[in-house]
């Protein structure tokens, strides 16, 4: 795996670095003070960046409502330091507020164990990380699995069984949100906020589970956005977001897996839940021709196997 950055300009290097500190740093004050001898003694043993970043397609065009995130794998020495509220919301807090850092980071948190399993079995989204992934700190005695390459018959069968699967609950989720949406009153509608953030999400684990075979333990569809469209960019213009009142729409559907059902303070009316709609049909529709297109590309994988048989 690599270690240098020598493609990035100066300014993100930077940030990569300051970054990696804080994780660093947070993840120090998050275990040191606990009891139990697997949490005082845990060990960040690699932090990787992946994504644009690392392979050099990245977008930053803040002025035009797009910059690319920031994407990075943290490995952990046990499972039960991968909860992100207990070991790492700190740290992202602090990303996320300090004027230093000057895109969006995502990261995901796994341990060795679970990261080497799925590089074995041969899980797009993991053997893209180790075929191009950048160490930005590394333990020594901690190697990544070699990958093992999926045979194409098992990669067609998985990806037809999650396109199947998810599409299906994107379609219940957005009926659901428009026969809510149809009753009109306040409580109808937060149920139709939720609703809809519920089809986003399960667009982008569909199309994620396709063509990668992961996605992340998150609520978060601003990260999920971030993860599908740094593999596909003609997810990209699915959200208006030059305009600050497009991306307050999308702020506020974002907001509304927590909000829309337990704070009376989230307000959304029944034109905003049609431009979210709207919004959510296109990305649900885009979804499903790109799937499509990896599942035509897989079978034609697949046949072509049998015939080398």
């Amino acid at each position: 795996m690599r270690t240098d950055l020598d493609h990035l300009p100066a300014r993100q290097q930077d940030e990569l670095a300051y970054v990696t500190d804080l994780l660093l740093t947070g993840f120090a004050k998050a275990t040191t003070s606990k009891t139990q001898a697997w949490c005082r003694n845990g060990k960040v043993q690699k932090i990787v960046l992946f994504g644009s970043y690392a392979r050099s397609d990245w977008v930053d065009e803040p002025q035009n409502g797009y910059q690319s995130d920031f994407d990075l794998l943290v490995i952990v020495s046990h499972p039960a330091l991968t909860d992100p509220a207990g070991y790492w919301y700190d740290a992202e807090e602090e990303i996320l507020r300090d004027p230093r850092v000057g895109r969006l980071v995502n990261i995901i948190v796994h341990t060795l164990a679970e990261v080497n399993q799925s590089i074995e079995k041969g899980e797009y989204f993991w053997t893209d990380i180790a075929r191009d992934g950048i160490l930005l700190h590394d333990r020594p005695g901690h190697p990544l699995a070699v990958p093992r390459p999926r045979t194409a018959k098992d990669a067609f069968s998985m990806a037809s069984g999650y396109f199947t699967n998810w599409l299906g609950m994107v379609d219940n989720a957005m009926w659901l949100a428009k026969t809510s949406a149809a009753r009109g009153d306040i409580s109808a509608r937060r149920d139709a906020a939720f609703l809809l953030h519920q089809a986003t999400e399960r667009a982008y684990s569909c199309y994620l589970l396709v063509t990668a075979f992961y996605v992340p333990r998150s609520h978060n569809i601003k990260f999920l956005r971030s993860l599908a469209e740094g593999r596909e960019p003609r997810l990209i213009d699915v959200w208006p977001r030059v305009q600050r009142a497009d991306r307050r729409l999308f702020e506020l559907l974002k907001r509304a897996y927590v909000e829309a059902r337990y704070s009376d303070e989230y307000q959304i009316d029944l034109s905003e839940l049609a431009v979210l709609e709207n919004w959510v049909r296109n990305l649900r529709d885009r979804v499903e021709a790109l799937c499509l297109e990896q599942i035509d590309r897989l079978a034609i994988n697949a046949g072509s196997a049998d015939a080398g048989q």
